[in-house]
């Protein structure tokens, strides 16, 4: 054969590498699914911030899975050891492989010690839903701020984590502000390792 190239052929799924291939879903698939997942989640339970703990649960799943796949991918089985590396891994890296794009702020709280935010004018959960006026403040960012805490787990570094909705001056809709509070053990490790 002139021309052809050699291509080599997989007996099974599990012996393709995990190499990227193409990284994108269809915006409107991903809606769907996700509209799906926060309406049967609705009908388990009674009240808001129930429905906001089973989506952080189904995003924590996510999170512990797109870590270790992203450490064998792009890192060689190696991971973050330490706390601005962690959270740059997460602002930047994990958040273009889910989102195409990085965060747009990651800070540092001002009156603890151990929180952090990462800030997003339009975070892809909450750009298609609208909230019924009865459910209040209910935010899908909750599923986000799950995924976020299945890495920083599966990293080491425990920490709880949630969805909030910030206002801000000039934007229609509030920013989703994802608020991380570090255990006591992961600061008492970075002041050892600093």
């Amino acid at each position: 054969m002139i021309g052809a190239g050699k291509i080599k052929q997989y007996s099974n799924i599990l012996e393709k590498p995990l190499s990227k291939g193409k990284q994108e879903v269809s915006l409107s698939a991903f809606a769907f699914l996700f509209s799906e997942l926060v309406q049967y989640n609705q009908t388990q339970v009674d009240n808001i911030s129930e429905l906001e703990r089973r989506l952080e649960d189904a995003g924590y799943a996510v999170g512990a899975r797109v870590l270790e796949l992203l450490c064998h991918r792009d890192k060689g089985n190696r991971r973050e050891t330490r706390l601005l590396g962690i959270l740059s891994f997460v602002h930047s890296t994990v958040w273009k492989v889910l989102f195409g794009k990085v965060a747009d702020s990651l800070e540092k709280g001002t009156e603890h010690e151990d929180e952090y935010m990462i800030s997003e004018k339009d975070l892809l959960v909450n750009k298609f839903i609208s909230v019924p006026k009865d459910m209040g403040t209910f935010n899908c960012g909750a599923f986000v701020a799950g995924i976020v805490r299945g890495v920083l787990d599966g990293a080491e570094f425990p920490a709880v984590v949630t969805a909030h909705f910030v206002p801000m001056e000039g934007l229609q809709r509030a920013r989703t502000t994802i608020l991380i509070k570090f255990a006591e053990e992961v600061l008492r490790r970075e002041a050892r390792l600093g």
